[in-house]
């Protein structure tokens, strides 16, 4: 097992995304006035990670498009850990989220 590099991130999501029905249909239980956001994890810093989606690498198209910040307060607690913790803390976050009533996007 290597060292723990890895880190689950949540960026902000533009209020127009809700306009895609995709992302309508996957959160049902979206509560009004709660924000848009995605969960995704990586082994590069979230910052780096995020200036990539926004420039088309390996992106997200829902980052890409209405990204527009990093919430660390949702998840730097978090971080850093192995690959295992991060796939599972990704899944988990972004159950917790929606449970809060948040508009969800996992990576």
């Amino acid at each position: 097992m290597g060292r723990p590099h890895y880190h689950v991130y949540v960026v902000e999501l533009d209020d127009p995304v809700w306009n895609v029905a995709r992302f309508r249909r996957a959160n049902p239980d979206y509560v009004l006035g709660k924000p848009f956001v995605y969960v995704g994890m990586t082994g590069l810093d979230p910052d780096i990670r995020f200036d990539k989606h926004k420039a088309g690498i390996q992106a997200n198209r829902f980052v890409r498009d209405w990204g527009t910040r990093l919430r660390p307060e949702l998840y730097e607690r978090y971080n850093p850990m192995t690959y295992d913790e991060a796939r599972s803390m990704e899944v988990e976050l972004g159950i917790a989220l929606r449970r809060a009533g948040y508009g969800v996007w996992q990576g």
